[in-house]
């Protein structure tokens, strides 16, 4: 490979695990286990899921061959036989999750004891739906505005629809999930607002993770609020 090339391959990798560092640390406390090591296996479980699902939504085609290869919109195809590829990145996930929850313990050996809301989810939510929406949306001036190309082409007709929903859906999903944050940070429940921008990022499948951080969010503030009244009304009594 070109120098460049690792260069650029390097800073995407270290920009992925400064984001998945973000988000263990926003989870944290929501995350199930005891043991900063399991939490991490199950962020990156999770994160793993979520890849999969989206590379899945945005690969349409029906299994041919009695079922042992996936067709895509582009007219490739991928062996689903070989198992080997998805176990060596389930390891690796699983691996990395792990080696993340040992660097927290490394370095952070004060456990949070203050409980968390969904604010800092949503947050994380809101800053990884604005920078894939501003890239495509940035992609789709030049190409469709400036270029005057066609939004959808015909080779990777499903992907283009995708991307091009993300301008005009995963948009206002975005500010959904920008209510949702604020409302949180007032001590409101964003339990509506996050979940109904989740979805709408989450259809998009490029904004898939955002939208799953929203609901999560989302949930979670809904929860939180649910319990507090819940300790409220008993002290009271």
């Amino acid at each position: 490979m070109h120098p460049s090339s690792v260069i650029i391959l390097l800073f995407q990798y270290l920009v992925r695990g400064i984001l998945f560092g973000a988000v263990f640390a926003a989870l944290y406390n929501f995350l199930p286990g005891t043991a900063s090591v399991k939490k991490g296996a199950v962020l990156s479980a999770f994160v793993w899921i979520i890849s999969a699902v989206g590379f899945i939504y945005m690969t349409p085609g029906w299994p041919i061959d009695g079922g042992t290869t996936w067709t895509y919109c582009g007219g490739g195809t991928i062996v689903l036989s070989s198992v080997g590829p998805a176990l060596a990145g389930i390891i690796s996930a699983l691996a990395f999750g792990a080696l993340t929850g040992f660097l927290w313990d490394r370095f952070r050996p004060k456990r949070l004891a203050e409980a968390i809301k969904g604010s800092p989810v949503l947050l994380i939510s809101f800053i990884l739906g604005g920078i894939i929406w501003v890239v495509l949306a940035v992609g789709f001036l030049i190409g469709v505005v400036i270029r005057g190309a066609p939004a959808i082409g015909p080779d990777f007709w499903w992907t283009d629809i995708l991307a091009t929903s993300v301008v005009f859906i995963g948009l206002p999903g975005w500010v959904l999930a920008l209510v949702a944050w604020r409302k949180t940070k007032r001590g409101e429940s964003g339990l509506k607002w996050g979940v109904a921008g989740g979805v709408l990022m989450a259809l998009t499948g490029f904004m898939l993770l955002p939208g799953a951080l929203a609901i999560t969010g989302g949930v979670f503030s809904g929860q939180t609020l649910t319990d507090e009244s819940s300790t409220i009304e008993i002290v009271q009594q």
